[in-house]
């Protein structure tokens, strides 16, 4: 702290530092639907980064990791608040690991000005805000990625709802989006210092800002031509599907999305065995009343879908094994209940089974009953870290304990990317936290599947934000790959996205609702570039960031001996 003060001529210096990077901070969560803004200021997320790029100018490296610290936990407790509503320890465990990578990623922001900079008095302007913009993606990028991927946070996800802008995501995915988004900050904060140096006279501080800005215009102009060019084609894209809508090239699906807006976990809690067994067969009693209320609408589902373990009996291992008679009873009603259907049902649950050595394991699924018989099954891929998979026991096992005590529910990662058929189409079943990853529903669509239909929970977080967060990435999937999605969620959002990103229907959050889900199939399929070549943009800025540091440490070293000698 002694030499952080040491670098600023007085105490109030610190706290106007502090209030930039919490301002920052502010504007990247306001950005994003939030508790006040349902859908949030997305306009804020192209100027979000500039107060902590201009602190960041000020200071040596050691002291950026410490703003970065200050950054990751403001920005993360504004932005994921509700993750204390699962459990105290998951808003800890998340707002922690963001501020040791805003930490290394300040550091680097920071030694990308040393490696590169120019003196602006000497007639040339720096450009290292172009490697810290490269920087800057390659962590967007990087922290999706491992046991610890998170997506939520990524920038490009703010605009959501700005259809003719996200459609470039059939070409370059969320990164695309992200580096148009992102690059405004990093160009017009990284003039600001040099207009500082080489103003002589704080009057004209203004007009000498707006000289340098027009002297590096080329970034900005190329950046323009490109946002120019990604409008035009998300207009021609948009107006392409309007087209094909118009001339009746498609067939419809009609599917019941179910949400009956009672989180399964809660009745899991309840203290007596047979209390839980009363909260299942209530809970049931709920999901069967809207299905058969569903059923009964007009035009008439094919298919029935309920939310991401709505049920929380296990039904093949109570069917199966039957020691917990109880629990068998209930599951048994509901297998009576799905065998007088004459439609599908694709309901979420825990699919136990047993293992060569007699132990249990559970997988959260997404099974399909066809006339009361479970035809097929998707086992979820990507499990959420620490709340339901922690592949470290051996490593941490006081850890380990810990998490199994903190209302935690580990799963087995499933080991196949299934592909269900429907009346006329194929489906996948992105299970909750799986449709936030650009690369599942690539593979998805890669294998088949012409609609994708997310299983979700997000009613523990209590929290419209957090839900709304969910969504403003859920349709990322559909503009990536030019697929309709579906959304059953047990307390919102229960919704119908269309190929181009747009919600075309959207079930009222926090109640007890169904959604007569009629999905447009076009005849002619379109495979995007996205859903080709996956993630190749986020790849390109890791591999130019590390290229990049590697010859900016090795050219700042050669001209620093040089000096030297």
């Amino acid at each position: 702290m002694s030499m952080m003060m040491n670098q600023f001529k007085n105490k109030s210096g610190f706290f106007i530092d502090l209030g930039f990077v919490i301002l920052s901070a502010v504007l990247f969560a306001a950005s994003f639907p939030n508790i006040l803004i349902k859908n949030g200021l997305p306009f804020l997320a192209w100027f979000a980064y500039i107060p902590i790029l201009a602190v960041i100018r000020k200071y040596n490296p050691l002291i950026c990791v410490f703003w970065g610290i200050i950054y990751g936990l403001a920005a993360y407790s504004l932005f994921n608040y509700w993750l204390g509503s699962f459990h105290p320890a998951a808003g800890i465990i998340v707002y922690s690991i963001y501020a040791v990578y805003l930490a290394v990623v300040f550091l680097l922001l920071k030694l990308a000005e040393i490696f590169f900079y120019k003196n602006a008095a000497g007639g040339e302007v720096s450009r290292a805000y172009l490697i810290q913009w490269i920087i800057w993606l390659a962590y967007e990028y990087l922290s999706t990625k491992g046991f610890l991927g998170y997506p939520y946070g990524i920038t490009g996800y703010t605009q959501w709802q700005f259809l003719p802008l996200i459609q470039i995501a059939g070409i370059t995915g969320i990164w695309g989006v992200s580096a148009l988004v992102t690059f405004p900050s990093f160009w017009l904060a990284g003039i600001l210092p040099q207009t500082m140096r080489t103003s002589a006279n704080k009057k004209n501080l203004i007009k000498d800002y707006c000289r340098i800005l027009l002297k590096d215009k080329m970034p900005a102009i190329i950046w323009l031509a490109a946002l120019t060019a990604s409008l035009i084609y998300g207009f021609i894209n948009i107006n392409g599907y309007s087209s094909k809508i118009a001339s009746g090239d498609f067939k419809t699906a009609r599917i019941a999305l179910v949400q009956h807006n009672t989180d399964p976990w809660e009745a899991s809690k309840a203290p007596s065995h047979w209390q839980r067994i009363e909260a299942y067969r209530k809970d049931l009693s709920i999901l069967k009343q809207l299905s058969d209320e569903a059923l009964a609408s007009s035009p008439r589902p094919q298919m029935v879908v309920w939310p991401e373990t709505a049920f929380i009996p296990r039904i093949y291992w109570h069917a199966t094994y039957r020691s917990d008679q109880e629990s068998w009873t209930v599951v048994r009603e509901l297998l009576e209940y799905l065998s007088n259907q004459d439609v599908p049902f694709l309901i979420g649950n825990d699919d136990a089974r047993m293992d060569s050595e007699g132990n249990r394991i559970d997988y959260n699924a997404a099974m399909l009953f066809e006339n009361g018989i479970h035809t097929a099954t998707y086992r979820k891929l990507h499990l959420v870290p620490f709340t339901e998979h922690f592949p470290y026991k051996k490593q941490f096992p006081e850890f380990y304990k810990w998490l199994e005590k903190a209302d935690t529910h580990f799963w087995e990662k499933g080991n196949e990317e299934t592909i269900f058929s429907g009346h006329g189409f194929k489906f996948s079943t992105p299970i909750c936290f799986e449709d936030t990853f650009g690369y599942l529903s690539r593979n998805f669509t890669r294998k088949g599947a012409d609609v994708f239909i997310n299983l979700t929970n997000d009613a523990w977080s209590k929290s419209l934000s957090a839900q709304k967060q969910h969504l403003s990435m859920a349709v990322f999937r559909s503009a990536e790959n030019y697929r309709p999605t579906v959304r059953a969620t047990i307390s919102g959002q229960t919704c119908v996205i269309d190929p181009t990103g747009k919600v075309t229907a959207e079930a009222a959050p926090f109640s007890k609702n169904y959604l007569n889900a009629e999905i447009i199939l076009l005849n002619q399929k379109k495979s995007t570039i996205y859903t080709k070549y996956g993630d190749y943009l986020g790849v390109f800025f890791t591999c130019a960031a590390v290229i990049i540091l590697i010859f900016g440490a090795a050219w700042y070293t050669i001209r620093k001996q040089k000096i030297i000698k």
